[in-house]
């Protein structure tokens, strides 16, 4: 999936630090960063506060705007931007887990490196993702995408497609079930 018009005109407003910018990225960002959060701590068993994900997720923010948003900058587009923004983000709280890991030994660090390797190799499939979403009627890759992909609630979702909050689960049982077709199709 590449970088969408939306996301495009986005970065291009907060790397040009137009008013109100900023506000919007976090917005339209925020629940993808607090899913990698919750995600990346679940997978290496580690039970966080409700302040240690802040902090978290505050640090993640950081990274993005440190040296006039070098990281958003470096940012080519060969991507979808919320692929690229969790790729940085998984780093940055992986890197943050390890120095909290030295001061208390949350895990070990194999451990770390066997499961930041793996959800490496989950990136790399996003390609294949991609093409099976294309399977898909625009609405359910829309919902399959934003649900899976990006981590979304169902409160989510309904909001920002405009379909009925208990109409979500349905047709995400119907899209992967499409999917599910697909990939017997394909193999």
């Amino acid at each position: 999936m590449s970088l969408s018009e939306i996301d495009r005109k986005l970065l291009e407003r907060c790397l040009s630090r137009q008013s109100g910018s900023w506000e919007d990225f976090v917005d339209r960002f925020l629940g993808l960063v607090v899913h990698v959060v919750n995600h990346t701590a679940s997978t290496r068993s580690i039970r966080l506060t409700e302040q240690d994900r802040e902090d978290l997720a505050a640090e993640v923010f950081l990274t993005f705007v440190q040296d006039d948003f070098e990281i958003l900058r470096r940012f080519r587009g060969a991507s979808s931007l919320a692929t690229y923004l969790t790729v940085i983000a998984r780093r940055v709280v992986v890197r943050e887990l390890l120095k909290k890991k030295s001061s208390s030994s949350l895990l070990d660090a194999s451990h770390l490196a066997d499961q930041e390797a793996r959800f490496d190799q989950k990136l790399a499939n996003r390609d294949e993702i991609s093409r099976l979403l294309n399977g898909l009627d625009d609405r359910e890759a829309e919902v399959v995408r934003m649900y899976h992909l990006e981590g979304k609630s169902y409160r989510e979702i309904s909001s920002e497609v405009g379909m009925p909050e208990n109409s979500i689960g349905p047709t995400l049982s119907r899209a992967r079930e499409k999917l599910r077709r697909t990939e017997v199709d394909v193999s």
